[in-house]
């Protein structure tokens, strides 16, 4: 290990994580010459069977105003209509698919992981793509210029999934209960806890820089 890492254990369905876009982003950048940086999939939402957005839309409709109170950030009417109108919804929301984009992602930038991140969190929280559809992907697969075949062939390929369901593992490992999280490791075995739920990013540079000075 070179430099200490920076692991953002992050679901492209947590509403939290969408109001903590920014902070990371900033925190990501400003650390960039001191921290490797890695995100991962936290697989938040994994049912066995299809589950109907009208089952978490009451839970979503009382909290989403309270992320927009507290960290700034503005839910979309497209995705707010689906919270709104549960009934006439298409929606099966679901982590697997957004995390398997970002392991294939992270193939072709891996240093630009955390702004690929808050791209799926905007498309979903404020654009109000569905990202269990192959179709949710497209612009962005324009915006960072990465062929659309080969991305929708590694979309399904089991390979890629299994790269997620091993990050959802890796979470899992971390004793990470809430998203988002976000951890510094110094060693093989060692990580510091920097953010568990939303943060400011005073709050985050400060305790970022207490691990490096300890270094």
């Amino acid at each position: 290990m070179n430099k200490p890492l920076l692991i953002y254990c992050y679901d492209a369905y947590c509403g939290w994580c969408y109001g903590f876009s920014k902070i990371i982003q900033q925190v990501a950048a400003d650390y960039s010459n001191e921290l490797d940086i890695e995100v991962l999939s936290g697989g938040m939402i994994l049912p066995e069977k299809p589950v109907h957005i009208k089952v978490s839309a009451g839970f979503i409709a009382n909290a989403y105003t309270q992320v927009e109170e507290l960290t700034g950030v503005k839910f979309g009417q497209d995705y707010l209509w689906h919270i709104l109108n549960p009934e006439e919804s298409d929606w099966y929301p679901h982590s697997e698919k957004p995390a398997i984009a970002l392991c294939i992602f992270k193939e072709y930038y891996p240093d630009r992981a955390v702004e690929f991140a808050a791209d799926l969190q905007y498309s979903l929280h404020y654009e109000g793509r569905d990202l269990t559809d192959n179709e949710a992907y497209r612009h962005l697969l324009e915006k960072y210029g990465i062929n659309e075949e080969a991305f929708s062939e590694k979309l399904s390929s089991e390979s890629y999934k299994e790269m997620a369901h091993y990050e959802f593992s890796l979470v899992k490992q971390l004793k990470v209960e809430g998203y988002p999280c976000v951890f510094i490791q110094t060693g093989d075995t060692t990580f510091h806890m920097v953010a568990r739920g939303y943060t400011e990013e005073t709050v985050l540079s400060d305790r970022i820089k207490q691990v490096l000075q300890s270094l």
